[in-house]
């Protein structure tokens, strides 16, 4: 969420940074390659890449244990509202914590924070394991445990969020981000395929041990971090009260507000389509646990693809333009999933669930992380969270609850036409967003 030559009519980013708060480039790396001003610049810097490393083998874990988990619940209860539900309690603790986690972000040493996070999430992928090989089935544990690692997952990621622009200089911080998206969707991609396959072939359990011991490359990869003279503040006012500075800022920077709005409206009637995709597998297209890990990879895949072309069309559209065009696609691909009959169709339409999503996703990820201060970064990018990853559970939930009354296209076309009208508003209203854009365009 690259840099190619600038643009010479576009201002450089006239943004502070401070020099402690930046890896010095590698000059084997920079030097004449593509590491430089290029598609991989933000590579050029150790430290991100060593965390972009350690995440992606973690996060092939995740979609391993994720893809497992849903399909495992699907194949218990053939209940999509249960798999709403499991997942909901993934990220219900988003909904309760995640403020609280956004002003801790700002307070510690944000590296610490993550790997301490890391093991907790570990230690539940394991007991989730454990209890499956065991034969242990309950609904109630799975939902326990499901909680426990969304509690260590709320308090993990609005300081990793935070942290990517530690990494890297203000000149590549959109294609950190969009590298940083990029790992993660590769192993949207990669996790799901090898999680069909586990289940296919081995067991669910299979999967849950995988994913406990994946967290070991992202703890492995945090410790061999440089660490930074950690910048500490006294702080006078409680807990509550930063986080009602959060509050205060988003009331004097209505931008901000209302790309989260146009983020949480396609978060849950939208991207919370993929908790329907067990169903879209079974009961649409009559396929099984490897044609539903396709359809999720498909997703991965496209936004892989989708991070760097993002990237390419920063330099030449403003982000506001690239939110507008990019969403109103994603309406219409979601739409045509809601009809497709055909595997080949339904996977092309997956893939570019993930290009679209992903660009807008993006867009309005850099926009936020280039316009707010860096004391103030792990707080807004909680509220990010909570309207995404926390908002996106609950769509998931009521989506699946449709499914089971109606049908399953018939809730994805519902999803679908919330998104197109939200894009024909945006399109029909430009000055909704006409600050939507990063600190190159403020500047200028």
């Amino acid at each position: 969420m690259s840099n190619p030559p600038e643009d010479p009519e576009r201002p450089e980013k006239e943004v502070e940074v401070l020099e402690s708060d930046v890896t010095a480039p590698t000059p084997a790396l920079v030097r004449g390659t593509l590491f430089q001003g290029g598609t991989l610049s933000a590579f050029g810097h150790r430290d991100f890449r060593l965390l972009w490393s350690g995440a992606f083998l973690s996060n092939v874990g995740t979609w391993v244990h994720t893809t497992a988990l849903l399909w495992y619940v699907k194949d218990l209860t053939n209940s999509n509202a249960w798999v709403g539900a499991v997942n909901l309690a993934s990220f219900m603790p988003i909904l309760l914590f995640v403020l609280y986690a956004g002003s801790l972000a700002d307070r510690v040493d944000r590296r610490k924070l993550i790997i301490v996070t890391q093991i907790v999430m570990m230690l539940a992928a394991l007991g989730l394991a454990i209890a499956t090989s065991l034969g242990q089935h309950s609904l109630a544990l799975i939902m326990a445990l499901t909680i426990g690692m969304g509690v260590a997952f709320v308090f993990n990621f609005p300081a990793w969020r935070a942290m990517v622009p530690d990494l890297v200089p203000q000149k590549d911080l959109l294609n950190g981000i969009a590298l940083d998206a990029a790992q993660f969707n590769m192993a949207r991609f990669v996790g799901p395929a090898i999680g069909a396959i586990i289940i296919h072939f081995w067991s669910v359990a299979g999967a849950f041990y995988i994913n406990a011991a994946s967290f070991l490359a992202v703890i492995a990869a945090l410790l061999m971090i440089r660490a930074r003279p950690v910048v500490t503040t006294v702080h006078a006012t409680s807990t509550r009260a930063h986080v009602r500075e959060g509050f205060s800022y988003l009331r004097v920077n209505s931008w901000a507000v209302k790309l989260l709005v146009v983020l949480m409206v396609e978060a849950v009637f939208g991207i919370s389509t993929i908790v329907l995709l067990p169903s879209v597998s079974r009961d649409v297209l009559y396929g099984g646990s490897l044609l539903y890990g396709f359809l999720v990879g498909a997703i991965g895949l496209g936004a892989v693809l989708g991070a760097p072309l993002v990237t390419w069309l920063n330099k030449r559209f403003k982000e506001r333009d690239l939110i507008k065009v990019s969403l109103s696609a994603f309406s219409v691909v979601l739409m045509v999933m809601a009809i497709s009959k055909s595997e080949p169709l339904s996977l092309l339409m997956a893939f570019f669930i993930g290009v679209t999503f992903l660009m807008a996703s993006a867009s309005i990820n850099t926009v936020l992380q280039s316009r707010v201060e860096r004391n103030m970064r792990g707080r807004i990018m909680s509220f990010y969270i909570l309207v995404f990853q926390g908002t996106s559970p609950l769509g998931g939930l009521l989506l699946g609850y449709i499914s089971d009354k109606t049908s399953t296209p018939i809730a994805i076309g519902i999803g679908a036409a919330v998104c197109m009208l939200l894009a024909v508003i945006m399109i029909a209203v430009p000055s909704l967003l006409e600050d939507a854009v990063s600190t190159a365009y403020v500047a200028a």
